[in-house]
């Protein structure tokens, strides 16, 4: 798991969109070199543009660009690149494109592929209503944390007999742990005064009910942070009601998917919503949330 030290400078870093002052600190360490994922669809004509908007701001970057289609090892087993693992290693930051896994029969999401070899346990997405674009709301500053490596999300689906198929919703103590601790650390570290937990422990008694669980355990070591829990179906009744009652959410991975969704619809749309996927050794990976 990753160093408090790392996981503080990485949540003020999500943060730091909306504080230019931020930004500009984050600029006097020198040139970073950052992994480009360019992606599929739009993605290389998207990735083409950022780094034309980075060059024009003079950001002190260096791109370094790798393919993560995916490959089969000698034992069959799907995995991305070596020299695309090898550059995430060494760099810690990259930035991709939309990725369009293959229709193929046994080939993996190539986003699960990418979270679950470098953990990339936490998905942040801050939805701020932007100045001058106008929408039905003007006064949106969301932030949705999602736990991004299990939930319905793990990859574990088989057919059981002809016509049944059975998905495996994985919920782990310690991916719930752990999520709730960035989710409170990334609160305190932006100055913001409230977490609240989404679920559907009511239904899903076991598995929500271990997320919620957890929740709790993490509130209690963090009084100075406000906690609340609400149902999924709740929270988006209420969101689309009045946003502003929202300030820092987080959730299982299928609701986090969705739900964040939502919230991007509130400031005018994916195209508008940036998204960070932070992962526990270090490794951090950004991306547009655009489909293809």
């Amino acid at each position: 798991m990753a160093g408090p030290a790392w996981m503080s400078k990485v949540s003020r870093l999500l943060g730091a969109f909306h504080n230019p002052k931020q930004v500009t600190r984050g600029f006097a360490g020198g040139v970073q070199t950052v992994t480009l994922i360019p992606g599929d669809g739009i993605g290389p004509e998207i990735s083409a543009a950022v780094m034309k908007i980075f060059d024009a701001a003079k950001a002190p970057i260096q791109w370094e660009e790798r393919s993560v289609t995916a490959i089969q090892g000698p034992s069959g087993k799907w995995m991305i690149p070596p020299e695309a693992k090898e550059s995430m290693d060494k760099n810690k930051m990259g930035l991709k494109g939309p990725l369009k896994t293959p229709i193929a029969a046994g080939h993996p999401s190539m986003n699960l592929l990418l979270r679950k070899t470098f953990d990339l346990y936490a998905n942040v997405r801050p939805c701020v209503s932007i100045e001058g674009y106008k929408t039905p709301y003007n006064d949106v500053n969301i932030v949705t944390i999602r736990e991004n490596t299990e939930g319905e999300y793990s990859g574990i689906e088989h057919v059981i007999v002809d016509g049944v198929v059975q998905s495996i919703k994985l919920i782990t103590e310690q991916a719930s742990k752990r999520i709730a601790e960035f989710a409170f650390e990334y609160a305190r570290n932006n100055h913001r005064s409230n977490v609240t937990a989404v679920h559907k422990a009511n239904i899903m008694r076991m598995s929500d009910g271990l997320f919620l669980q957890k929740c709790r355990e993490v509130a209690e070591n963090c009084k100075d942070i406000k906690f609340n829990e609400m149902y999924l179906d709740t929270v988006c009744l209420n969101m689309v009601q009045d946003p502003s009652q929202f300030d820092v959410l987080v959730m299982p991975n299928l609701y986090g998917d969705i739900l964040s969704d939502l919230c991007a619809g509130l400031i005018g749309g994916l195209g508008v919503t940036p998204s960070g996927n932070i992962g526990a050794n270090g490794v951090a990976i950004f991306e547009s949330v655009r489909t293809l």
